[in-house]
């Protein structure tokens, strides 16, 4: 009885430490949890995106303060002031107006010393640009103009250089005379933006810009067209967008067709697959077909039946 006792108790105490330590890790695990005691990963060190305090009686909006109005609203079929100065990266007066009139026009917004998100913007532009079927110069003309009153025309051309550098070689010549690199006072800079839906903010915090990033498309008339957001624009997208654009003046009827088929979304920013269209495409071409195969046996009968 003795050695059962013994036992007992010392199966008890086991138990008892066993309980204790799970008790324990439970603790630990609870307050590893906790927002008060446990610490989450810090967010980017930029100023724009750390850590905030909301505005007392101010609901919550999820977005730091110098990015509460930055936005791009779209405002499609809206009419571009071409009237507008700026100045090109020779640093010559010119007026918006000379660089519409025959062809589409792809439209972008940056600031030629932006650290990283316009630097991304012009990397997509260049990108698609590099294998589109269409040419700078040729079919459409391209147009980028610095939001920053403070930059140069000869920042400008620095930045002009090394995008036309990037296409092909056989591209540059016609590259060089169709995108155009602009800068401009604050008033008209303030006039154009508005005209396109393009909200952007200076932030003394960080001393840049806070802005989103999208490239529009405009009809040769200085209509918008097309809008297509953040830093990567597939060739596909842009070609479709520069058809629309041009009230399909160019483009081979195989991309006539091909743009039959998809339908551009506002809401996206991207062409996508209009199901009832290419089911419509396939219903004709199903029913040639069958047409076809039927003249093809009737042929083969007569022949025989002459024979």
């Amino acid at each position: 009885m003795k050695n059962l006792s013994a036992d007992y108790t010392d199966y008890a105490e086991r138990k008892k430490k066993i309980c204790l330590y799970l008790c324990n890790l439970w603790i630990v695990l609870m307050l590893a949890m906790s927002p008060v005691w446990g610490q989450s990963p810090p967010g980017p060190s930029s100023p724009l995106y750390g850590a905030r305090t909301e505005e007392p009686g101010r609901p919550a909006t999820g977005l730091p303060t110098a990015l509460r109005d930055v936005k791009i609203e779209q405002k499609l079929d809206q009419q571009l002031p071409l009237d507008l100065v700026f100045r090109d990266e020779s640093g010559q007066q010119v007026k918006l107006g000379q660089y519409f009139g025959t062809k589409p026009v792809v439209l972008a917004f940056v600031y030629y010393d932006c650290p990283m998100l316009c630097t991304q913007v012009l990397n997509g532009m260049v990108t698609s640009f590099r294998v589109l079927p269409f040419q700078i110069g040729n079919e459409f003309e391209v147009v980028t103009v610095s939001f920053d009153p403070r930059e140069t025309s000869a920042l400008a051309a620095t930045k002009k250089k090394v995008y036309v550098n990037y296409l092909p070689e056989k591209m540059r010549a016609n590259a060089s005379n169709g995108w155009h690199f602009l800068t401009g006072d604050q008033e008209n800079i303030a006039k154009l933006t508005e005209a396109a839906g393009f909200r952007y903010r200076y932030d003394e915090a960080t001393k840049q810009f806070a802005h989103a990033s999208a490239i529009m498309v405009t009809t040769p008339q200085g209509k918008l067209s097309r809008y297509f957001y953040g830093i990567d624009y597939p060739a596909r997208d842009l070609r479709l967008g520069l058809i629309e654009s041009s009230e399909n003046k160019i483009g081979s009827p195989v991309e006539q067709l091909l743009l039959y088929c998809y339908h551009y979304d506002p809401a996206t920013g991207k062409y996508g697959l209009a199901i009832m269209r290419v089911m419509r495409v396939a219903g004709v071409i199903t029913v040639l077909g069958i047409v076809a195969m039927l003249f093809l046996l009737k042929a083969r009968n007569q022949n025989g039946g002459t024979a």
